[in-house]
Protein backbone atom coordinates (compact mmCIF):
# COMPACT_ATOMS: atom_id res chain seq x y z
CA UNK A 1 0.00 0.00 0.00
CA UNK A 2 1.47 3.40 -0.72
CA UNK A 3 -0.10 5.28 2.43
CA UNK A 4 1.33 8.53 1.00
CA UNK A 5 -1.15 9.06 -1.61
CA UNK A 6 -4.14 8.21 0.29
CA UNK A 7 -6.28 11.06 2.18
CA UNK A 8 -8.88 9.98 4.44
CA UNK A 9 -11.63 10.86 2.11
CA UNK A 10 -10.59 6.86 1.10
CA UNK A 11 -13.03 5.82 4.23
CA UNK A 12 -16.20 7.50 2.81
CA UNK A 13 -18.40 10.56 4.44
CA UNK A 14 -20.81 10.54 7.32
CA UNK A 15 -22.91 13.80 8.34
CA UNK A 16 -22.64 14.95 11.97
CA UNK A 17 -25.90 16.48 11.68
CA UNK A 18 -25.82 19.18 8.89
CA UNK A 19 -21.84 18.61 9.04
CA UNK A 20 -20.15 16.72 6.74
CA UNK A 21 -16.76 14.53 7.77
CA UNK A 22 -14.61 12.13 6.62
CA UNK A 23 -14.94 9.22 8.42
CA UNK A 24 -11.63 8.68 9.48
CA UNK A 25 -10.84 11.55 11.58
CA UNK A 26 -7.87 12.09 14.29
CA UNK A 27 -7.75 12.17 18.52
CA UNK A 28 -6.05 15.00 20.08
CA UNK A 29 -5.70 12.88 23.78
CA UNK A 30 -1.99 11.68 23.16
CA UNK A 31 -0.73 15.05 21.45
CA UNK A 32 -0.02 16.56 24.76
CA UNK A 33 2.66 13.50 26.59
CA UNK A 34 4.93 11.02 25.36
CA UNK A 35 4.11 7.56 26.64
CA UNK A 36 6.23 8.26 29.46
CA UNK A 37 4.55 11.10 30.50
CA UNK A 38 7.01 13.63 29.24
CA UNK A 39 5.61 16.60 27.55
CA UNK A 40 5.38 16.20 23.70
CA UNK A 41 7.56 18.12 21.34
CA UNK A 42 5.53 21.26 20.28
CA UNK A 43 6.58 21.83 16.57
CA UNK A 44 6.50 18.07 16.26
CA UNK A 45 2.56 17.57 17.20
CA UNK A 46 1.70 20.68 15.94
CA UNK A 47 3.17 19.68 12.46
CA UNK A 48 0.83 16.31 13.05
CA UNK A 49 -2.03 17.51 13.03
CA UNK A 50 -1.35 20.47 10.10
CA UNK A 51 -0.75 17.70 7.76
CA UNK A 52 -3.82 15.67 9.01
CA UNK A 53 -5.45 18.28 7.77
CA UNK A 54 -3.73 18.46 4.44
CA UNK A 55 -4.39 14.55 4.58
CA UNK A 56 -7.92 15.26 4.43
CA UNK A 57 -9.30 14.66 7.91
CA UNK A 58 -11.88 17.18 8.80
CA UNK A 59 -12.76 15.72 12.72
CA UNK A 60 -10.79 16.46 15.54
CA UNK A 61 -11.50 15.47 18.58
CA UNK A 62 -10.55 16.65 21.86
CA UNK A 63 -11.39 17.73 25.11
CA UNK A 64 -9.79 20.74 27.53
CA UNK A 65 -9.13 18.28 30.33
CA UNK A 66 -6.69 16.55 27.57
CA UNK A 67 -3.42 18.46 29.02
CA UNK A 68 -0.10 18.19 30.49
CA UNK A 69 1.97 19.77 32.50
CA UNK A 70 3.22 21.86 30.00
CA UNK A 71 0.78 20.97 26.97
CA UNK A 72 -3.13 21.14 26.33
CA UNK A 73 -4.55 19.26 23.16
CA UNK A 74 -7.16 22.81 22.67
CA UNK A 75 -4.19 25.18 22.57
CA UNK A 76 -2.48 22.58 19.92
CA UNK A 77 -5.30 22.69 17.93
CA UNK A 78 -5.69 26.24 17.82
CA UNK A 79 -2.13 27.32 17.57
CA UNK A 80 -1.60 24.30 14.61
CA UNK A 81 -4.73 25.11 12.69
CA UNK A 82 -7.00 28.83 13.49
CA UNK A 83 -7.93 30.21 11.55
CA UNK A 84 -10.09 27.00 11.16
CA UNK A 85 -10.79 25.89 7.53
CA UNK A 86 -14.73 26.11 7.10
CA UNK A 87 -15.16 22.25 6.67
CA UNK A 88 -13.01 21.25 9.94
CA UNK A 89 -15.01 20.13 12.22
CA UNK A 90 -14.36 19.58 16.35
CA UNK A 91 -16.19 17.59 18.58
CA UNK A 92 -15.04 18.06 22.31
CA UNK A 93 -16.56 16.25 25.49
CA UNK A 94 -17.66 17.96 28.94
CA UNK A 95 -18.02 16.71 32.63
CA UNK A 96 -15.32 15.38 33.86
CA UNK A 97 -12.70 18.10 35.08
CA UNK A 98 -9.30 18.26 35.91
CA UNK A 99 -7.60 20.72 38.22
CA UNK A 100 -3.94 22.24 37.90
CA UNK A 101 -2.48 19.66 39.78
CA UNK A 102 -4.40 16.99 37.48
CA UNK A 103 -6.98 15.79 40.13
CA UNK A 104 -10.41 14.45 38.67
CA UNK A 105 -13.59 15.88 39.41
CA UNK A 106 -17.07 15.66 37.97
CA UNK A 107 -19.20 18.85 36.95
CA UNK A 108 -22.58 19.11 38.02
CA UNK A 109 -25.28 20.64 35.62
CA UNK A 110 -24.63 24.12 36.20
CA UNK A 111 -20.71 23.84 35.85
CA UNK A 112 -21.02 22.60 32.28
CA UNK A 113 -21.58 25.89 30.67
CA UNK A 114 -18.33 27.03 32.26
CA UNK A 115 -16.60 23.76 30.42
CA UNK A 116 -18.34 24.56 27.33
CA UNK A 117 -16.74 28.09 28.02
CA UNK A 118 -13.07 27.26 28.79
CA UNK A 119 -13.34 24.86 25.78
CA UNK A 120 -14.34 28.13 23.62
CA UNK A 121 -11.79 29.98 24.74
CA UNK A 122 -8.46 27.58 24.60
CA UNK A 123 -9.86 27.25 20.77
CA UNK A 124 -10.41 30.51 19.63
CA UNK A 125 -13.87 29.94 18.34
CA UNK A 126 -17.64 31.39 19.00
CA UNK A 127 -19.54 28.48 18.85
CA UNK A 128 -18.60 24.06 19.49
CA UNK A 129 -19.76 22.34 16.52
CA UNK A 130 -20.17 18.97 18.50
CA UNK A 131 -20.14 18.36 22.33
CA UNK A 132 -20.23 15.02 24.21
CA UNK A 133 -21.44 14.86 27.50
CA UNK A 134 -19.22 12.31 29.03
CA UNK A 135 -20.84 9.81 31.56
CA UNK A 136 -18.74 9.01 34.18
CA UNK A 137 -18.57 5.06 33.81
CA UNK A 138 -20.08 3.09 31.73
CA UNK A 139 -21.62 1.11 34.32
CA UNK A 140 -23.52 4.01 35.68
CA UNK A 141 -27.41 3.51 34.17
CA UNK A 142 -28.44 6.49 36.42
CA UNK A 143 -30.18 9.31 34.68
CA UNK A 144 -28.50 11.47 32.45
CA UNK A 145 -31.07 14.05 32.23
CA UNK A 146 -30.60 17.04 34.08
CA UNK A 147 -26.97 16.94 32.56
CA UNK A 148 -28.12 17.02 28.81
CA UNK A 149 -30.97 19.29 29.41
CA UNK A 150 -28.15 21.96 30.66
CA UNK A 151 -26.02 21.21 27.37
CA UNK A 152 -29.54 21.28 25.38
CA UNK A 153 -30.38 25.06 26.80
CA UNK A 154 -26.48 25.69 25.85
CA UNK A 155 -27.35 24.50 22.01
CA UNK A 156 -30.29 26.52 22.36
CA UNK A 157 -28.48 29.89 23.27
CA UNK A 158 -26.05 29.19 20.26
CA UNK A 159 -22.85 27.82 22.21
CA UNK A 160 -22.71 24.20 20.85
CA UNK A 161 -24.25 23.34 17.44
CA UNK A 162 -24.97 19.43 18.01
CA UNK A 163 -24.47 17.38 20.78
CA UNK A 164 -23.59 13.85 21.46
CA UNK A 165 -23.02 11.39 24.52
CA UNK A 166 -20.03 9.49 25.78
CA UNK A 167 -19.27 6.07 27.72
CA UNK A 168 -23.15 5.50 27.32
CA UNK A 169 -25.64 2.92 27.28
CA UNK A 170 -28.86 2.44 25.41
CA UNK A 171 -31.10 3.79 28.51
CA UNK A 172 -28.76 7.25 28.32
CA UNK A 173 -29.46 7.76 24.56
CA UNK A 174 -33.24 7.09 24.62
CA UNK A 175 -33.02 9.73 27.88
CA UNK A 176 -30.84 12.07 25.70
CA UNK A 177 -32.56 11.74 22.47
CA UNK A 178 -36.43 12.46 24.33
CA UNK A 179 -34.08 15.80 25.35
CA UNK A 180 -32.00 17.20 22.34
CA UNK A 181 -31.28 15.78 18.94
CA UNK A 182 -27.90 13.45 19.44
CA UNK A 183 -26.16 13.23 16.29
CA UNK A 184 -23.13 10.78 17.93
CA UNK A 185 -22.29 8.40 20.65
CA UNK A 186 -18.51 8.01 21.87
CA UNK A 187 -17.76 4.99 23.20
CA UNK A 188 -14.40 3.10 23.89
CA UNK A 189 -14.83 0.03 21.53
CA UNK A 190 -13.21 -2.55 19.25
CA UNK A 191 -12.27 -5.94 18.29
CA UNK A 192 -12.94 -8.34 21.40
CA UNK A 193 -15.88 -5.71 22.51
CA UNK A 194 -18.80 -7.37 24.14
CA UNK A 195 -22.14 -9.01 22.48
CA UNK A 196 -23.65 -6.01 23.87
CA UNK A 197 -21.23 -3.59 22.28
CA UNK A 198 -21.74 -4.74 18.94
CA UNK A 199 -25.46 -4.69 19.38
CA UNK A 200 -25.63 -0.94 20.59
CA UNK A 201 -23.31 -0.07 17.69
CA UNK A 202 -25.94 -1.13 15.53
CA UNK A 203 -28.86 0.13 16.76
CA UNK A 204 -27.36 3.53 16.50
CA UNK A 205 -26.77 3.18 12.75
CA UNK A 206 -30.46 2.10 12.73
CA UNK A 207 -31.41 5.41 14.27
CA UNK A 208 -28.92 6.89 11.92
CA UNK A 209 -26.67 8.40 14.79
CA UNK A 210 -22.99 7.84 14.21
CA UNK A 211 -20.73 5.70 16.62
CA UNK A 212 -17.51 6.94 17.43
CA UNK A 213 -15.34 4.27 19.15
CA UNK A 214 -12.31 5.25 20.96
CA UNK A 215 -9.61 2.61 21.87
CA UNK A 216 -10.39 1.23 18.47
CA UNK A 217 -6.50 0.48 17.87
CA UNK A 218 -5.32 0.05 21.85
CA UNK A 219 -8.28 -2.34 22.99
CA UNK A 220 -7.34 -3.43 26.41
CA UNK A 221 -4.32 -1.50 26.28
CA UNK A 222 -6.65 1.95 26.89
CA UNK A 223 -4.55 4.71 27.68
CA UNK A 224 -1.77 2.86 27.89
CA UNK A 225 -1.60 2.49 24.00
CA UNK A 226 -2.09 -0.89 21.67
CA UNK A 227 -0.31 -3.77 23.52
CA UNK A 228 1.72 -6.48 21.50
CA UNK A 229 -1.02 -9.18 22.18
CA UNK A 230 -2.50 -9.39 18.54
CA UNK A 231 -4.44 -12.70 18.33
CA UNK A 232 -3.35 -15.13 15.10
CA UNK A 233 -6.22 -14.30 13.25
CA UNK A 234 -5.83 -10.26 13.24
CA UNK A 235 -1.75 -11.04 12.54
CA UNK A 236 -2.99 -13.31 9.92
CA UNK A 237 -5.03 -10.94 7.85
CA UNK A 238 -2.91 -7.84 8.57
CA UNK A 239 0.06 -9.68 6.60
CA UNK A 240 -2.52 -10.87 4.25
CA UNK A 241 -3.46 -6.87 3.35
CA UNK A 242 -0.04 -5.80 3.61
CA UNK A 243 -0.66 -3.34 6.42
CA UNK A 244 0.24 -3.25 10.55
CA UNK A 245 -2.27 -4.77 12.65
CA UNK A 246 -3.21 -1.46 14.11
CA UNK A 247 -4.60 -0.18 10.47
CA UNK A 248 -6.27 -3.69 9.85
CA UNK A 249 -8.07 -2.57 13.70
CA UNK A 250 -9.04 0.59 12.00
CA UNK A 251 -10.37 -0.89 8.59
CA UNK A 252 -12.33 -3.44 10.82
CA UNK A 253 -14.25 -0.59 12.68
CA UNK A 254 -14.79 1.20 9.79
CA UNK A 255 -16.07 -1.74 8.23
CA UNK A 256 -18.61 -2.29 11.38
CA UNK A 257 -20.86 -0.23 8.95
CA UNK A 258 -21.19 3.62 7.57
CA UNK A 259 -22.44 5.56 10.68
CA UNK A 260 -18.97 4.16 12.05
CA UNK A 261 -16.39 7.25 12.38
CA UNK A 262 -12.48 6.51 13.41
CA UNK A 263 -10.67 8.87 15.90
CA UNK A 264 -7.36 7.00 16.44
CA UNK A 265 -4.60 9.74 17.79
CA UNK A 266 -0.87 10.04 17.49
CA UNK A 267 2.10 12.59 18.03
CA UNK A 268 3.45 10.50 14.97
CA UNK A 269 3.83 12.00 11.73
CA UNK A 270 4.20 8.24 10.45
CA UNK A 271 1.64 6.84 12.22
CA UNK A 272 -0.82 9.47 11.16
CA UNK A 273 0.31 8.67 7.62
CA UNK A 274 -0.71 5.23 8.11
CA UNK A 275 -3.95 5.51 10.31
CA UNK A 276 -5.19 7.85 7.61
CA UNK A 277 -4.23 5.35 4.66
CA UNK A 278 -6.15 2.69 6.84
CA UNK A 279 -9.42 3.99 5.82
CA UNK A 280 -8.65 2.71 2.30
CA UNK A 281 -8.27 -1.22 3.03
CA UNK A 282 -11.50 -3.06 2.10
CA UNK A 283 -12.29 -6.25 4.17
CA UNK A 284 -14.61 -8.99 2.71
CA UNK A 285 -17.68 -9.94 4.64
CA UNK A 286 -16.20 -13.33 5.49
CA UNK A 287 -12.85 -11.27 7.42
CA UNK A 288 -15.69 -8.94 8.94
CA UNK A 289 -17.44 -11.68 10.09
CA UNK A 290 -14.23 -13.78 11.86
CA UNK A 291 -13.34 -10.31 13.57
CA UNK A 292 -16.40 -10.00 15.05
CA UNK A 293 -16.36 -13.22 16.34
CA UNK A 294 -13.07 -12.90 18.53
Amino acid sequence: MTSETITAAAAGTWQLGDLPVNRLGFGSMRLTHLADGSPSDRERVTGVLRRAVELGVNHIDTAAFYFSPLRSANELINRALAPYADDLVITTKVGPGRGPDGEWWWAEPGQLRGQVEENLRQLGRDHLDVVNLRVPRRETTGSIAEHFGALADLRTAGLIRHLGISNALPDHLAEARAIAPVVCVQNPYGIGSPAEDHAFLDACGEQGIAFVPFFAIAGAGKEAGATAEDGPEVSALAKAHGVSTAQLRLAWTLSRGPHVLAIPGTGNPDHLVENVAAGSVRLTAEEVALLNAL
